[in-house]
């Protein structure tokens, strides 16, 4: 069975979108359990991208448990009826009933952490949170930048529960959310969106800096609630997502908005 490999688009995060192509290889059955993933150069010249793109992308395979190496031999396809680590599709994320129940999660998640963070919080975890919102704020809004000082805010909140556990799959779930939405490469930013997400990450900051244990958590719930919706949203712009808690309607769209962490 050939593998169906092409130039990528250039995108804002080229090893996500190749990690992507060649996961959907593996998930559509054109690589198989054991099969040699082609040479780096090889993968280069097929997308038109660098070899260093090259090696991100089955780094991220790696780490996901899709792919194992061997020094002098190259990268393998591995057995996934055998995972090891926590996987979560990309592909799988581009509908939008699956992007949603990745949100209930995170408000499993962090919901919970801000309640902690609020009572356990250091100095230093203060000062990461307000850099993180600091460059939020100073960046382009929906724009990697952006997404990636939003990744560090949520990830020094979760640092601030002083539980490594919590850290780990928080900033997991948060790389997926942010992953999907590259790939997805949809566009409705505006400056109303912009203002809203920042004044919802403010509201968080001074919450989880007053102790409030209460405050934070609902301050948390509220938005990714709202960042659901935004991420949610149909094709029209009109249609949101649902809420975290409560019945969803089911919808096979992609989510086609920025900026949802």
């Amino acid at each position: 069975m050939g593998l169906r490999l092409g130039k990528v688009n250039r995108g804002p995060h080229l090893p996500t979108l190749l990690a992507s192509s060649l996961s959907r290889e593996i998930a559509q059955g054109r690589l198989r359990p054991g099969d040699r993933l082609p040479t780096e150069h090889a993968l280069s010249a097929t997308f038109g991208v660098s070899r260093n793109v090259v090696r991100e992308a089955i780094a991220n395979l790696r780490s996901e448990g899709r792919v194992w190496s061997q020094q002098g031999r190259g990268a393998f396809v591995a057995d996934t009826n055998h995972p090891t680590v926590l996987s979560i599709d990309r592909d799988a994320l581009q509908r939008g009933d699956a992007f949603r129940s990745l949100f209930e999660l995170r408000g499993i998640l962090e919901v919970h952490a801000a309640a902690l963070a609020a009572r356990r919080r250091a100095k230093d975890d203060l000062a990461r949170m307000q850099e993180a919102l600091a460059n939020m704020t100073a960046s382009p809004y929906g724009s990697v930048q952006w997404l990636k000082k939003d990744l560090e805010f949520h990830t020094a909140i979760a640092r601030a529960t002083g539980n490594a556990y919590i850290v780990q799959f928080i900033g997991f779930v948060s790389e997926k959310v942010r992953d999907s939405i590259l790939v997805a490469a949809g566009s409705h930013a505006s400056d109303e969106m912009a203002r809203a997400t920042l004044v919802e990450h403010e509201t968080i900051l001074v919450a989880v800096k007053a102790g409030d244990a209460a405050a934070a958590q609902e301050a948390m719930r509220v938005h990714l609630n709202n960042a659901s919706a935004r991420a949610g949203a149909h094709a029209n712009g009109r249609e949101a997502a649902p809420k975290l808690t409560g019945r969803r309607k089911r919808s096979d769209k992609a989510p086609p908005a920025l900026s949802a962490l």
